[in-house]
This record gives structure tokens, sequence and C-alpha cells, in this order.
């Protein structure tokens, strides 16, 4: 008979108490290694987790569910784009979904659909997910009234939802706009423009009143705000106009990409960045450190804030009549290169003739310093918070 036909003999799949036996373990023992329970010594779980893969045991999901009344997996509604925030905040929330050993379900939704949001949900709650992540970056405007029958965490700002446990993460871009601000003032500028994101976004507003807050707590004018769509593009349209008004000495801008576009178009126009124009960022994109000036920007801390939602969230869900973690607000981290300096007319000549006493990737800034990075784009974030300097 050939191989492969008739009644050849089949190996029957490896069960927890095969992995049992060979490790020399009750089955019970073997579940709690499997369960990530405590009270298993590390030498009991290595040598159930080494007789696992010996065997090539493999847990029943299925049946896991059936018992625990849970499927071990974890819905994410997030808008269909790829930019940079939302993407970069996606993968890191999957990455971490990853290591807590959930699975993950992913529904995206589309700009301009009222319906979608509550769509996603729905389809996610079919599919007997433990809990939800919603990660919507934009206001709809539509009537959402969320009601969910397992925790939810919500990155940014929240659409109405009720939930045994709504937890947030993901906030804090106004406090990041603030201190983005608060740098340029305190080179010595009057007041700083604001080129923002489209209003019906969520971070677009949080940066705009950030922006705001700083100059009201200063006293300073508030100038009009110019609004563009995130792209680099709709930076250059704004920095035309911009570069045609003399008394703009700094523009915080709302994501780095708009802030690349309107470096281009003060360049064409015959405005120096930083002589003449400062201009700051908000994400710290890959090519930020690499445009000429390198560009000061606020670094986004994505894995910080994917890490300790997703331990939030698994917490709520394992452990649904206990008290929901604290949760600590981002870091903010100012990375500052060589797109920021005094205004005109504030630059000092440094003693030794060796150019201006604060040059452009050393300004002073309103938080602590800390190291410099070994290169460009490329040093740690402070645990605290605080300044990054790029030389």
């Amino acid at each position: 008979m050939a191989p492969g036909t008739g009644r050849g003999k089949s190996t029957a799949a490896p069960r927890s108490v095969d992995v049992a036996r060979l490790a020399g373990v009750s089955q019970k023992t073997v579940s709690r290694v499997f369960n990530d329970e405590p009270y298993v010594s590390e030498d009991v779980r290595r040598r159930v987790l080494d007789a696992a893969e010996q065997l090539g045991y493999r847990r029943n999901n299925a049946a896991r569910a059936l018992a625990s009344g849970r499927t071990r997996s974890i819905g994410v509604v997030t808008l269909g784009t790829a930019l940079y925030g939302p993407a970069s905040l996606l993968m890191g929330v999957e990455r971490v979904v990853r290591d807590t050993g959930y699975a993950l379900r992913v529904v995206n939704t589309v700009e301009g659909d009222p319906a979608g949001l509550s769509g996603a949900v729905d389809s996610l709650l079919d599919q007997g997910v433990d809990g939800i992540v919603i990660s919507e970056p934009i206001d709809e405007q539509g009537d959402v009234s969320l009601r969910v029958d397992v925790p939810v965490l919500v990155m940014g700002a929240p659409p109405p939802v009720t939930a045994p446990t709504v937890l947030t993460a993901g906030d804090g871009a106004d406090l990041m706009a603030r201190t983005a601000t608060e740098h340029l003032l305190n080179l010595g500028h009057v007041t700083v423009h604001h080129l923002a994101g489209p209003q019906r976004w969520y971070a677009a507003r949080d940066r705009l009143e950030g922006w705001r807050a700083a100059l009201t707590a200063e006293g300073r004018e508030v100038p009009p705000v110019a609004e563009g769509d995130w792209s680099a593009a709709s930076g250059y349209a704004a920095g035309r106009q911009l570069a045609a008004d003399d008394r703009v000495t700094a523009v915080f801008c709302a994501n780095d990409d708009m802030a690349i576009g309107l470096i281009r178009a003060l360049t064409e126009a015959g405005r120096r960045v930083p002589e003449d124009v400062s201009v700051v960022g908000f994400d710290d994109i890959p090519v930020a450190a690499y445009v000429t000036p390198p560009l000061t920007t606020v670094r986004q801390p994505f894995d910080a804030v994917a890490q300790e939602g997703l331990k939030r969230l698994v917490h709520a869900i394992e452990n649904p009549v206990a008290d929901p973690l604290a949760s600590s607000g981002p870091p903010v981290d100012l990375v500052v290169r060589a797109s920021t300096a005094p205004p005109p007319g504030r630059r000092t000549p440094a003693r030794g003739g060796r150019g201006p006493a604060s040059g452009p990737a050393s300004s002073p800034s309103s938080g602590p310093v800390s190291s410099p990075s070994s290169g460009p784009g490329s040093g740690p974030s402070p645990a605290n918070g605080g300044t990054t300097t790029d030389n």
C-alpha cells in the first residue's frame, strides 16, 4: 500500500496529561503553568515548558474558552489609515497583545462613516472578544452611544461608552503641545503661530488647546490658527502664507509632515530656518532627524502608551471585581534639534567668536535636559519626561 494511503498509523496529539507525566508533575500544575498562575516555582515551570516543547504540546484554546467563559482574544477598533500616529499606535498594541498571550481581532473603520464605530464594536462582540481597544481618532459627529458588556480601553478622547470598565490611555497631547510652545517662548519669541491638524481629529484639538494654554498663561498674543490636513502639502500651503508675514518668528506644527512642508515653503520664500523662523513638529517620525534642518519635535511614546493601556485592560478582563490599575500620564519628550533658535535680534555672540550662545541644537527648554543621543533621533526618552538634545 502506498505511503499516505489506507490505514496508516496515526499519532495522537499530545495532551496535558502527557506533559504532566513527562515533567513529573500533576495535571493541575500543568494547567497552572499555562494559565500563568502564581505559586509555581521556576524549576517546575521550566520543566513543564520543556516537556511541552519536547512533545509539541499546544493548548486547546477552544476547550479552554468553554471552561473559562473567555476566548482570550482582544478586539481593536481603529481607523484604516497609513498616517504615522494611528499606524504606530496600532503596531504598539499588536506587539503588546501578542506578548500577553491573547489573540488579536482588528476591525478598521472608514473616515466619514458615523455608524462605523458602533458597527465595528458589534462585529467584535459577535466574535466573543474579552475586551475591546478603541483607537478612533476622529469625531464623526454622529449620534454614537455604545453599550458594551466587556472592558474597554479607549486611546485618546473617548466616545460615549457604557461598559463594566472604561479605561483611557494616550491622552496628554495638550501637555506635549504646551511644552513645545513653551520651548519657543523660552527662546525669546514674542508669540508662536500654530499650524493645526483637521479639527475633526481629537488629537488636533488637544494640540491646539495646549498651544493656546501656553500662550494664555504667559499673557501672549494668540495668533489666528492655520489648519492643515496632516500632509506635507498642506504644510507647504500654510507656509507660503505665513512666510509673507514678517512678524512670524516661530511656528508649532501639529505633526512633523506638515512641519516639513512648512519649512520647504519658508525656505523658498527666503525665510531661513531657524535664523528667521523657528519650527517645532510633533510625533518624531523617522525622517525628522534627517531633514534640513533636523526638526525639533515632540516624540510620542506609542509603545509605552500601548504597554500600560493593555496591561490595565488585561487586568480588568482577568480580575473583573478588582479595582482598575492606576494609570500614569505619558512622558513628555521634546527632542531639540536644529530647527529652533532665539528670534532675530535676540542672539548674542558666544565668547571666542564661535557663533550663537544658544545654538539650535542646544536651546534652553522648560524641562530637564537629558544626555545627548548617540545619533540623530536615536536617544532614549527620559523616563520622567523632559528634553532630549540631538547633536
